[in-house]
């Protein structure tokens, strides 16, 4: 369920099950369409995909998008006995609400930024009035990876209140805040997947949000992603499974809330260790485009075992190639962009080129054109990260619809 370039990948790898005979997304993309048969049910429309589900015999549903898991989605499914990938409502308020998972964290000692949570916008202003910039601004809902702002100065955070807290900009989200310092260091992405009873770490990765080259220009849902992070050593990859990842698990566990499917670790690598910045309920996107490409073991056989309580019995094996992913935007994205512009290029890329749909569809004379702010990602693997981005600016440019750009410094470090 869903239309991005996480469900095209997902797709992807799940078709490559032996187990695996047919595969419905809704709705999909261009992309999504050669692999599996797209459905004209919108991913938040649950009584049709339940009903879908049971007409059809599906064997398994996964959840690609946040707003679904967090309005109770995979309750419906199981409501029906129904196999459903994904955590429940319940469990999915680690990503829903800020405040929850921020006050988990505190509880359980899980490193993160200090903080605190405020419900009332005069009592919010006050509270920024007398503190050190820069502040970090949090709404506490699903915002559509929006209701983030980092202020620098004292009017910046004034003004983010205003807009989260008193004219709702992202509605009933800026009921409350959460306000925090501004870490330092270097983002990271990690992945672990969990049933009631076990969790097991994926491989990590690094993403590129600003727009444009040298992290300058507003904010995107990620320009390009790489695997592995270039700093990331043995030390650290234990450091964040036994200091964040797996009591965070436990934690959801002792609160009765057991969590079922990915669980997603936006983590802040400071000069005191690994921090959380936030958590979310599913696979990222654009991380998901470097991730399942190094994935060795059938990711069918994995999610069925979570649903199955049953994860104990599986062996996750990991490609040692590196993975870099660059995302092909629409012109003017992350503001207005033009959709319908045809596509070309897409069959003259090599053969070892992935290239994973976002933002496309099929117009009614059979073309595939753009449909989205972030359109396409181009991804290769490589024994190393130099070999995989090498790979896929070679590439790139061979892919083309108007306006398109991306950027050219995607897994380049200085």
């Amino acid at each position: 369920m869903g239309s991005g370039g996480r469900e095209h990948t997902l797709v992807w790898k799940l078709s490559q099950s032996p187990k695996v005979t047919d595969i419905y997304t809704a709705p999909g993309n261009a992309g999504t369409s050669f692999l599996s048969q797209n459905l004209e049910i919108k991913a938040d429309d649950v009584d049709t995909l339940v009903r879908f589900a049971l007409e059809n015999k599906i064997d398994l549903t996964v959840i690609g998008p946040e707003g679904p898991l967090a309005a109770g989605i995979v309750d419906a499914f199981q409501a029906k006995d129904l196999r459903v990938f994904g955590p429940n409502k319940t469990a999915a308020q680690i990503e829903a609400s800020k405040v929850f998972s921020k006050n988990l964290m505190h509880k359980y000692g899980i490193p993160c930024a200090n903080s605190v949570n405020i419900s009332s916008y005069e009592e919010a202003k006050k509270y920024v009035n007398n503190q050190q910039m820069p502040l970090v601004i949090k709404a506490d809902g699903l915002a559509a990876g929006k209701g983030v702002v980092v202020a620098e100065t004292r009017e910046q955070a004034l003004h983010a209140l205003s807009d989260i807290m008193d004219s709702r900009l992202y509605g009933e989200a800026g009921s409350s805040v959460v306000i925090e310092e501004k870490m330092i260091g270097k983002e990271m992405s990690t992945f672990s997947i969990a049933d009631a009873f076990t969790s097991m770490p994926m491989v990590s990765a690094c993403d590129h949000k600003a727009v444009y080259d040298g992290n300058k220009g507003p904010n995107t849902g990620g320009m390009g992603c790489y695997s592995p992070p270039y700093f990331l050593t043995t030390e650290l990859s234990a450091q964040v499974a036994d200091k964040i990842m797996n009591p965070t698990i436990q934690a959801m566990i002792k609160e009765d809330k057991p969590y079922h499917g990915v669980l997603y670790g936006g983590l802040m690598i400071t000069n005191e260790g690994p921090k959380v910045m936030e958590f979310n309920a599913r696979f990222g996107d654009p991380e998901t485009q470097v991730i399942l490409p190094r994935l060795k073991s059938d990711l069918f056989e994995i999610m069925l075992a979570v649903t199955d309580n049953n994860l104990k019995s599986i062996e996750m094996e990991w490609h040692e190639d590196a993975c870099v992913g660059v995302v092909m935007a629409s012109g003017g994205y992350p503001g207005s962009f033009k959709k319908e512009l045809p596509i070309s290029g897409l069959n003259d890329v090599d053969n070892d080129i992935m290239v994973f749909h976002a933002g496309t569809k099929i117009d009614s004379s059979g073309k595939i054109v753009t449909d989205g702010g972030r359109v396409l990602s181009v991804v290769a693997l490589g024994k190393n990260l130099a070999e995989a981005r090498q790979k896929v600016y070679n590439n790139i440019s061979r892919i083309h619809f108007e306006g398109c750009h991306y950027r050219r410094d995607i897994a380049l470090f200085d």
